[in-house]
């Protein structure tokens, strides 16, 4: 028997698609020329990656412009080659592998002059077993396979008692592997979970290529968008990972919906219409959540980030337009293929799907389920309270890299802090600057190793000189440091910059300010689901549980990354501190695709309950009719995040850990544990809100659990 029309089923979503699905064959050229052409344009005139987080107000970005304005000539790209001979540097068999490995560096056509350590004592250690020396960059931006190859004549030289290791950012960049096969592995991993879902080889490939169409014209807009809004080199593989969930989890739904209504006797064209009106709805809502919680990142007050949140966006909405628009005209194309859902199988009387059992057993010990929950919620979010967030550097790379040996002999040698150096910077009046004593009382600061001589610009308008601390960037000691410094030592005039006070200000930035991007998210993502669902309960109940199941994910990445637990096992070579971008990019992310989930339940809860008016009955129904497909779906995002383990990006990896973890907690612990036992609890209060009477059902209210026929 055909169901009962919902109210959106003649509206303006249902217009859409009835209007792709007839005209199919022009919207489906529209979309390929339009991808077309803007892969063509973004691919060959996008906007080149800004990977530059200082600037601004904070003291290293004043230092920072001080150094550019009046210190070109430092501005350029470097080197450095790290040295260790176990017989001394001036072994004769060492000394000619080192003096060729100089040699061969200073000949390449994109390095300046190399200095030797035979001829420079302040290059070489006491006992003369680890030197150093600086290869300038005559390009600023140099060709990876140019640096590679730097990388790979020092490599080959080690043996023999020398080793050697070249270290700087274009080193790291060079010997750091392309992201590989991950995403494919992602891709092929969602097929065999969409055809497990399905059973039907149309069904699985409809949600996958209308979000590889998306992703594809969304990468192409975020360099195109570059240009206008730069960002940082890891937006584009952050926008893979969420185009990929997303895109694929959307168009689940919808393909879910429309084979439901082919079911219940809908003709193709009617049950497309149906899906959009009801699924397609949800996926809008849903979307303009993730773009909401994305575009957050601007409270921030990071250039960057604020690139990263559009960049993303940008995504999430020309994922959504593929879904309400791309997917209808596929329906129209395949729809009579994809068969509808098989019926379910039925006894004597009416046996309850697991799914509703277990809602059930939930719902007889509400208060005991959501306090078990909650606690065991906060407990994993427990770690999080010592977060600490920094840049990863040589020192938290794999030990197999060059760079990585670079770090660890001139930290033998030159001491770790050799590599967190720290740059005081001031602007000169007429008279000139005199940094002495500044560079004196810096030197006899706790924890401050060496100290260089001041230099005057040549224009005789500004200072600058160097200290080196006791500790690497990422101890927890450095950044005390710098703070100590900062309140005690230096004047006003005089700044800190460098890499290593950059990373310090703006994970500062990012503890300082995240609160505040916490509360706007909130807020912007309460009044849309308010709007949705139309009951301030439960949207403030589904803010509280994305908030324990982020604060989950924060503290598992606490004990994996900056604790080390297990953390081999997911490919951190070395304990370190969270990267200071990722907590903040990972909450509006994670609170976005957390309510995803908790629109498409709660919108089918809140289906039930119109019909029925029994709450019980409706979070029953609600979670049955959407179990499936939600498993699905955040088995699809979880596979999609966990491929970034397979990658080499450290940050990279630790956002894709962090979102997989969230996800698994909201398909499981919220979704199949709180929402029945918090919804069972509130009951009638569930569906307050302000000034508006509790709906009365269209029909006789269904049996509750428990009551069911053979229950």
């Amino acid at each position: 028997m055909r169901s009962t029309e919902t109210p959106r089923a003649g509206g303006a979503l249902a217009g859409l698609a009835r209007f792709c699905y007839r005209r199919r064959r022009l919207v489906l050229l529209a979309w390929i020329a339009g991808v077309l052409a803007v892969a063509v344009a973004g691919f060959r005139f996008g906007a080149a990656p800004d990977n530059d987080f200082s600037g601004g107000g904070s003291g290293s970005g004043k230092a920072q412009e001080l150094l550019e304005k009046h210190f070109p000539e430092r501005q350029g790209d470097t080197l450095t080659l790290a040295i260790k001979a176990e017989k001394g540097i001036d072994d004769p068999a060492a000394r000619r592998t080192i003096e060729k490995v100089i040699a061969d560096l200073d000949a390449s056509p994109v390095t300046g002059p190399v200095a030797s350590p035979y001829q420079h004592r302040e290059l070489v250690t006491g006992d003369r077993r680890i030197a150093r020396t600086t290869i300038p960059l005559t390009d600023g931006d140099p060709e990876k396979a140019d640096v590679k190859s730097l990388v790979t004549t020092v490599k080959d030289a080690s043996g023999g008692g020398v080793t050697l290791g070249l270290g700087g950012e274009q080193a790291e960049k060079a010997e750091t592997p392309a992201q590989g096969p991950a995403e494919s592995i992602g891709v092929l991993a969602a097929a065999v979970i969409l055809f497990v879902a399905f059973g039907s080889l149309v069904a699985m490939g409809l949600p996958i290529v209308t979000a590889l169409t998306a992703i594809l014209g969304g990468i192409a807009l975020i360099k195109l968008v570059g240009h206008v809004v730069p960002a940082p080199d890891f937006t584009v593989l952050v926008a893979v990972l969420i185009g990929l969930g997303i895109g694929i989890d959307y168009a689940l739904f919808i393909v879910t919906r429309f084979r439901e209504a082919r079911q219940d006797g809908d003709d193709p064209e009617a049950a497309t219409a149906k899906a959009i009106a009801t699924a397609g709805h949800a996926v809008l809502f849903a979307g303009t959540t993730v773009m909401i919680a994305l575009l957050g990142l601007v409270v921030m007050g990071q250039r960057l980030m604020t690139g990263v949140a559009i960049a993303a966006s940008v995504t999430v909405l020309v994922t959504m337009a593929a879904a309400v628009t791309l997917l209808p005209a596929f329906l129209g194309f395949t729809g009579r293929r994809i068969g509808p859902l098989r019926r379910p199988r039925r006894g004597g009387g009416q046996r309850r799907t697991p799914a509703e059992r277990w809602a059930g057993m939930m719902q007889r010990r509400p208060l005991v389920a959501a306090v078990l929950a909650g606690a065991g919620l906060l407990v994993l979010a427990a770690p999080a309270l010592s977060m600490r967030l920094s840049f990863p550097d040589a020192s938290v790379q794999p030990h197999d890299r060059s760079s990585y040996t670079s770090y660890e002999i001139l930290a033998e040698g030159f001491g770790p802090g050799y590599g967190a150096p720290l740059v005081f910077a001031t602007e000169a009046g007429s008279g000139g600057a005199d940094l002495r004593p500044v560079a004196g009382a810096v030197g006899r600061t706790e924890g401050i190793a060496l100290v260089t001589q001041p230099q005057v610009s040549r224009d005789g308008r500004a200072a600058f000189f160097m200290a080196f601390p006791e500790t690497g960037i990422q101890d927890e000691a450095t950044p005390a440091l710098v703070h100590r410094l900062r309140d005690g030592v230096l004047p006003d005039d005089v700044y800190v910059g460098g890499p290593n006070a950059t990373a310090i200000d703006f994970a500062d930035e990012v503890g300082s300010r995240l609160p505040y991007m916490i509360a706007v998210v909130i807020a912007l993502s309460l009044v849309l689901l308010v709007a949705l669902v139309r009951s301030v309960t439960i949207a403030v109940q589904a803010a509280v549980m994305n908030l324990l199941s982020i604060g989950a994910a924060y503290g598992v990445i606490v004990a994996i990354v900056q604790w080390g637990w297990l953390g081999s096992l997911f490919g951190f070579p070395a304990e370190m501190p969270v990267t200071a971008w990722v907590p903040m990019m990972m909450f509006p992310l994670l609170f976005g695709l957390s309510m995803d989930y908790e629109v498409f339940l709660v919108s089918r809860i809140r289906e039930e309950y119109e019909r029925t008016g029994d709450t019980r009955a409706a979070v029953t129904r609600g979670l049955a009719r959407t179990a499936k497909v939600i498993t699905a779906a955040a088995a699809i995002m979880i596979c999609v995040f966990t491929t970034s383990l397979l990658g080499p990006d450290v940050s990279v990896k630790q956002i894709g850990l962090g979102m997989a973890v969230a996800v698994l907690i909201d398909a499981t612990v919220v979704r199949m544990v709180l929402v029945p036992a918090v919804m069972e609890l509130f009951g009638k209060a569930n569906w307050w809100l302000p000034g508006r009477r509790t709906p009365r059902p269209a029909a006789a209210p269904m049996p509750r659990v428990g009551e069911e026929v053979g229950a």
